[in-house]
């Protein structure tokens, strides 16, 4: 069993309070300017400007350019996770981490956050690829709030369960594709690599050992465990996978890649059970 990686929640869903837009700004180093007098000029660190700038040394001429973002204060709310707060700025749960001097991915109700959401995208491409080369070792992942709901609570006796590999097959047009019932769901995303977690789904699949494997979490109530189905921007896959926050018309859908999983966000999209 693993612990369930909370679905990656859209921009538009969270519902914490932010402080008044700051844009980052791009400063010409004067003659005379340090970093030091930059950095409280503008209410960040030096560590921060440096960065942003690339820069690995502190020392700065006449003439620079530079680009400084001005912090902004998000107030974190229920239910909200380290990583809804990054998906909604477009940052890395690390950098948050880092901007916060924390070292637990837990964050509670009524925590002050510095957010610096106003980069420019050379910077944020920047700590996004070191985001994505350091995934293996990164802790970073969707911790609730509160305790959430876990991937896999139960294993299936049958941990053989065949899923479809993602394939052109799989990217057929929803009009190809004839199902016994169809369904419009809020369809999240979700990667299988977490501190502690085995990849094992609640069908006994092993989603580290099959990367490409095509499997989704859902209610059982709704979409029976094993069925396959044809999700609408996904293609055809088997519902594999269980999670307590995954009720009613919803389902997550498995993504290898953390970068591809924040992309997916969150979308209404239309369900196709080929089989119960």
């Amino acid at each position: 069993m693993i612990k369930k990686i909370k679905a990656f929640i859209a921009v538009a869903a969270l519902s914490g309070t932010v402080g008044a837009n700051v844009q980052a700004a791009e400063v010409t180093v004067k003659k005379g300017d340090t970093l030091w007098e930059l950095s409280q000029l503008h209410n960040t660190s030096v560590e921060n400007i440096e960065k942003w700038n690339q820069l690995s040394t502190d020392l700065i001429h006449p003439g620079d350019v530079l680009t400084i973002a001005t912090e902004k204060q998000y107030t974190v709310q229920q239910d909200d996770t380290l990583w809804d707060v990054a998906l909604k700025y477009q940052v890395s749960v690390n950098q948050i981490k880092e901007w916060n001097n924390l070292n637990t991915d837990l964050i509670h109700p009524g925590l002050n956050l510095i957010i610096y959401d106003e980069l420019n995208d050379n910077v944020k491409n920047a700590d996004s690829a070191t985001q994505v080369q350091n995934n293996n070792n990164d802790q970073s992942k969707n911790i609730p709030v509160e305790p959430s709901s876990t991937l896999g609570e139960k294993t299936s006796e049958n941990e053989n369960t065949t899923v479809n590999k993602a394939n052109n097959n799989n990217e057929s047009s929803n009009s190809e594709v004839e199902g016994t019932k169809e369904l419009t769901v809020k369809a999240t995303a979700y990667t299988a690599s977490c501190e502690g977690c085995s990849g094992i789904t609640a069908t006994g699949v092993d989603l580290n050992a099959n990367p490409n494997a095509k499997v989704i979490a859902v209610d059982p109530s709704v979409i029976p465990l094993g069925s396959k189905v044809y999700v609408e921007g996904y293609g055809v896959a088997t519902a594999a996978d269980t999670g307590g926050a995954i009720k009613g018309n919803r389902i997550d859908v498995f993504i290898p890649s953390e970068q591809d999983a924040i992309n997916w966000g969150k979308k209404q999209v239309k369900v196709k059970i080929l089989n119960d």
